[in-house]
């Protein structure tokens, strides 16, 4: 008795399927670490863009406080001149 005959050949895969599946298999699992590699360097580029940003608008708020700051001190030193005033006269 042969293995068709005896059924058993066809409750195995044949090896060229297994092969074949194998193969799919991999090609499905190399596009998608290759999708994941893409979106790795999506998310570093937009992080280094991010952080850039970031950086800037730290700068920038620093820039408005000093400027905030010189302002107060200016309208301060009117208010004590203007009073100086009030009392001299």
């Amino acid at each position: 008795m042969t293995h068709s005959e005896s059924g058993f050949y066809s409750l195995a895969m044949p090896r060229d399927d297994l092969l074949g599946a194998s193969d799919l298999d991999l090609r499905s699992l190399e596009a998608r670490v290759n999708e994941l590699i893409r979106t790795c360097q999506t998310l570093k580029s937009e992080n280094s863009s991010l952080r850039s940003r970031q950086d800037q608008l730290v700068a920038e708020r620093a820039a408005l406080i000093e400027k905030t700051e010189l302002a107060r001190n200016r309208v301060e030193a009117m208010i004590q001149r203007l009073k100086a005033l009030e009392t001299g006269a």
